[in-house]
């Protein structure tokens, strides 16, 4: 006997150890070995990481697409595995051991250090991995890799030395995001900008003649970082800027430093903006190193690692200037504290013009919290250039697809456009740099130290000692090799050559640039193979309120409690139902305790089908049904499972979710078991009718649990289990079933009847809840001008449409009755006689004012919409509600007026 509720808490726990005895996930399954590969990386997430909402989706879907593959008999790989998440990892474990008061990690030297992060990684690192089999991620995990596995890191090495050997790669001194506090190179990924409240500082610089005396004149400039105009070389106006055409070429004294600069004419500076005139600092903005570049203005770094003044053994400051002694007494402060410092030396000289208050947005490193610096370093880069063409190529081939397609815009625009790839960063965790140096000076790149003390000997004639490079590679370079890295590439496996290239990756729409298109440029180079035929880019999770989900905000919807809650089949399917294409999903509690009933809805019907004697049959055929209700379900059923297929093909999770919703929710439980209800326990039924409802019901349950297994695969699969008890041999894993296979079983003249029946009812019940008929009140139906086929229908369902529509009778007219609702079912007219049970008029007249509030709304709202300052100003959240709003007073008006459209008729 099934338990009277379902529970998921230890469903999943059961059901998960069977997928796990049973190899459920395992690819490269021997019977199906000449079946079609499928397979899929998994975005690897961080080794410090715990289950968030963007990973349930991401993870959700993912497994949808694995599930219905496999069941559709193809050999499906889920590779999954984890990423090192350098900064993220190495910030985590000297916090620990902050915390713990032990020895930090310069005290403990980097061989101690990194022992601690490995054995940090092996006693908690993998808590994401149990969080995702919670979810049911199916993916083989017996094929678990990490980006630190030897063989991952023997493919990092030879990508190094490879790309390097071609040209690719190559050490330059240029500026990056700079994060003082873990003191290494970030990328564009690990910045935020945040808006904050400051000032716009306008500073006079002195023009000088020739000979370096001051000409009287001076040209302003304004900046939100006085700080750096100790490192100033130019000053940029715009060439058509009348103000200063005659200023170009001449030069200005740099106050305190006395460094005398040239003006220069360049397109950045924008003559609106500020005085039009700004300075340029090439060593600590990203703009102006450009200037820099194209004017051939020298940088000079006023900062250290740690964000602090430079002067002292400054060669770059102190050459071709005569600093004051205020100036040189900077030396050492931290930046803020320069730069209030600098202002007040502007001040005393008479040199600081103006103070503006100024809202601007600020980079900050996303996890150390602290003020980012352009600064100017010698680090490692990746020429992606030449890479980058042929990414965009093999997408304008139609190779790699974009799912939706707008995505190709924003991925054109951005490889189009590349800048060279910054790979090196100071840390400790992550692939060391395969960089030697000797003491001249002199690079040996190899895979080995065996390999660069045998290159240096071969160039000096003699042993040398040598100095590896300390830094170690970006965890996107790492990661840009995911896709074959994890299949043994660069050995040419089995693995790799029937999984690579794979099919669909699913990712968030937010790291399509840092590692999407670098696993396309890297794929495509070191494979000659795009590294996936499609690009499925998902949208972000929300709260409920269509707020971004943050911590600082205490609006984060912990994914694991909602498993806790209501069960991991209630969270996968909502996240499913709300997946639609390039609309950020909003997500509350209620929404998933809304799905949380639907499992359990199923369940009470699965339930409800032992309790009637609904037991599977080993020669049961669909195809032989007699009873037109069998046959009409079994129709719907198989309509809904080619939605369900053909929405999933097409990555529209949403509509795929809401086709399996309305077959089991609508159709199966409240319409078909509703109907069977007399078939199940009326009196003096024919016993081979009952018979076959029994089994035709048994029969689509099972149908029900294959349709619904990729969104919800604990529930499906221990009621597949259930079910299974009565069949006379024990049948394997529903993972491993096959997709339900029901086109042949479609009867157009079941759906005919049982259709227009449920059409009929489901009308009337609409316009007795639109024109206010009391719930408990019975109302008489008329036929109008009714054919032989709908007298036929009327007659066989007559006891069924009088319980089910709450009718008092049911009459056939040639003309419909005065003061009756005219309804249109598929062709036919029916009518309900309201006089006396509902006063006409005064509906006719509240609907109408009903129609006037929806209006009058609904104006006020796309006035609002119209309004491009409000579209300016507001949250994005805040104006996302506001289409709901007009959306669903739409919706309230269309329906309105389709019931005053009914009763105009009366």
């Amino acid at each position: 006997m099934m338990d009277k509720t379902f529970n998921p808490a230890a469903v999943e726990a059961r059901v998960s150890a069977a997928w796990e005895e049973g190899e459920a996930f395992r690819a490269g399954r021997p019977e199906r070995a000449g079946a079609e590969p499928f397979s899929i990386v998994i975005p690897p997430p961080n080794v410090t990481g715990s289950l968030h909402m963007g990973h349930a989706l991401n993870n959700t879907i993912q497994d949808i697409l694995v599930r219905f593959e496999r069941m559709r008999g193809r050999d499906v790989l889920w590779q999954p595995g984890t990423d090192h998440a350098g900064i993220a990892t190495q910030m985590v474990v000297e916090r620990k051991l902050m915390e713990t008061q032990q020895p930090g990690r310069r005290e403990l030297g980097r061989e101690e250090f990194l022992r601690r992060v490995w054995a940090w990684k092996e006693e908690s690192g993998g808590t994401i991995i149990g969080q995702l089999k919670r979810l049911g991620a199916s993916c083989d995990w017996s094929r678990e890799r990490f980006t630190m596995d030897e063989g991952l890191s023997r493919a990092v090495l030879k990508t190094f030395v490879d790309l390097h050997a071609q040209g690719l790669i190559y050490r330059d001194k240029r500026l990056v995001n700079w994060d003082p506090k873990f003191q290494t190179a970030i990328s564009d990924l690990e910045v935020q900008q945040i808006e904050v409240k400051g000032n716009l500082w306008h500073f006079d610089y002195p023009v000088v003649d020739e000979a370096g005396a001051e000409t009287g004149a001076v040209i302003t400039v304004a900046t939100t970082r006085p700080e750096t105009m100790l490192g100033d070389t130019a000053v940029a106006v715009h060439p058509d800027d009348e103000r200063y055409r005659d200023l170009v070429g001449q030069r200005v004294r740099l106050p305190l430093v006395n460094r005398l600069i040239p003006i220069v004419a360049d397109a950045y500076s924008e003559p609106e903006k500020g005085t039009g005139a700004v300075k340029i600092t090439p060593a600590h903005d990203f703009n102006d190193f450009e200037v820099g570049r194209r004017n051939g203005c020298r940088p000079i770094n006023v900062l250290d690692p740690e964000a602090r003044i430079q002067i002292a053994g400054n060669a770059d400051f102190l050459e071709g200037a005569a600093p004051e002694a205020a100036a040189l007494a900077l030396d050492g402060l931290d930046r803020f504290e320069a730069r209030k410092a600098v202002v007040a030396l502007m001040e005393e000289r008479g040199r600081l013009r103006l103070v503006e208050p100024n809202t601007h947005a600020v980079p900050h490193g996303d996890r150390s919290g602290v003020v980012i610096e352009p600064y100017l370093t010698d680090q490692w880069y990746v020429n992606v250039k030449p890479l980058a063409e042929r990414a965009l190529q093999a997408v304008r081939d139609g190779k790699t697809r974009f799912v939706p397609d707008n995505y190709e815009k924003i991925f054109f625009q951005w490889l189009e456009n590349i800048e060279p790839w910054c790979v090196s960063r100071q840390l400790w965790w992550g692939h060391q740099i395969p960089v030697w140096y000797d003491g001249e000076g002199g690079i040996f790149v190899a895979e080995s130290e065996a390999e660069a003390l045998a290159q240096a000997k071969a160039k000096h004639g003699a042993d040398v000692a040598l100095t590896r490079d300390p830094d170690v590679l970006d965890t996107w370079f790492s990661s840009a090799l995911w896709p074959f890295s994890t299949l043994g590439w660069p050995d040419k496996t089995p693995e790799l050559a029937r999984f690579y290239p794979t099919n669909t990756l699913v990712t968030g729409k937010d790291i399509i640039f840092f590692w999407v298109a670098r696993m396309m440029m890297m794929g495509l180079h070191l494979t000659d193979q795009a590294p996936f035929d499609t690009v499925y880019l998902h949208t972000l999770v929300r709260d409920e309120k269509g707020a971004k989900m943050s911590k600082s905000k205490g609006n984060v919807v912990d994914p694991v409690d909602l498993i806790d809650r209501f069960g991991a089949d209630a969270l996968r399917f909502t996240l499913a139902a709300l997946a639609a294409p390039g609309r950020d999903i909003k997500l509350g509690p209620q929404r998933v305790e809304g799905y949380r009933n639907f499992a359990t809805k199923l369940w009470n019907a699965a339930r409800f089908a032992e309790m009637n004697g609904c037991e599977l049959k080993a020669d049961f055929r669909p195809d032989a049904v007699r009873e037109t209700l069998n046959a009409w379900a079994l129709t719907e059923a198989a309509k809904a499972v080619a939605e369900v297929a053909q929405a999933i093909t097409v990555y529209r999770f949403n509509d795929a979710a809401a086709a399996a919703y309305r077959f089991v929710w609508n159709v199966f439980c409240d319409w078909y078991l509703e109907l069977a209800k007399p078939v199940l326990q009326g009196e003096g039924v024919d016993p081979a009718a009952r018979a076959e409802t029994q089994a035709t019901i048994a029969f689509l349950i099972d149908q029900i649990a294959k349709l619904l297994h990729p969104f919800m695969p604990f529930l499906t699969e221990e009621l597949w289990a259930i079910k299974g008890q009565a069949l006379p041999t024990s049948r394997g894993l529903l993972a491993l079933e096959s997709w339900p296979e029901l086109s042949a079983y479609q009867n157009a003249q079941a759906e005919a009847e049982i259709g227009w029946l449920v059409d009929l009812i489901s009308e009337i019940r609409s316009a007795r809840s639109e024109t206010n008929v009391p719930a408990g009140a019975q109302v008489p139906l008329v036929l109008v001008a009714a054919d032989a086929s709908v007298r036929t229908r009327v007659e066989r369902w007559s006891e069924t449409l009088t319980r089910l529509a709450r009718l008092s009778e049911i009459g056939f007219a040639e003309t419909a009755p005065k003061n009756a609702v005219q309804l249109l079912v598929r062709g036919s007219v029916a009518a309900l006689p309201l006089e006396g049970i509902v006063d006409l008029a005064a509906e006719v007249a509240r609907l109408k004012k009903e129609a006037g509030k929806a209006r009058a709304e609904i104006g006020k709202i796309e006035g609002k919409l119209g309004n491009a300052d409000f579209l300016a100003r507001a949250p994005e959240e805040v104006v996302d509600e506001q289409r709901e709003r007009r959306d669903a007073e739409a919706a309230r008006l269309a329906k309105i007026e389709e019931a005053l459209a009914r009763l105009s008729d009366a």
